[in-house]
């Protein structure tokens, strides 16, 4: 699988992941099993050093970050953080336009 195939598969099952947990229809623990299983799947990509960077992929692996980064409690209750995670997650599941700031790399 290609790095832009991975991107596109699991952008729209992180962005399912991300709503569904701030809307409290799954639980952290599930959420953070859907990030561990795709930096396992991630493992399976072939990514040549020279495959560039789509801003799909940006804000995907920023979105990722934040997700593993951020405690639950604050993912849950930092407004600020809320908006960003929706902003992201509206962007990679093709609504909205561009997050600012967001400065996510391929682990």
């Amino acid at each position: 699988m290609r790095v832009t195939q991975f991107i596109d598969l699991k952008s729209k099952q992180l962005a399912f992941y991300v709503r569904a947990f701030l809307s409290h229809s799954i639980e952290y623990a599930e959420l953070d099993i859907f990030i561990w299983d795709t930096f396992e799947e991630w493992t399976q990509v072939t990514v040549s050093v020279n495959d560039p960077y789509s801003a799909k992929e940006r804000v995907f692996w920023h979105l990722i970050h934040q997700i593993s980064f951020w405690p639950q409690d604050t993912l849950l209750h930092d407004t600020l953080l809320n908006d960003e995670l929706n902003i992201c997650s509206n962007y990679i599941n093709g609504d909205g336009s561009f997050p600012m700031d967001c400065v996510g790399i391929r682990p």
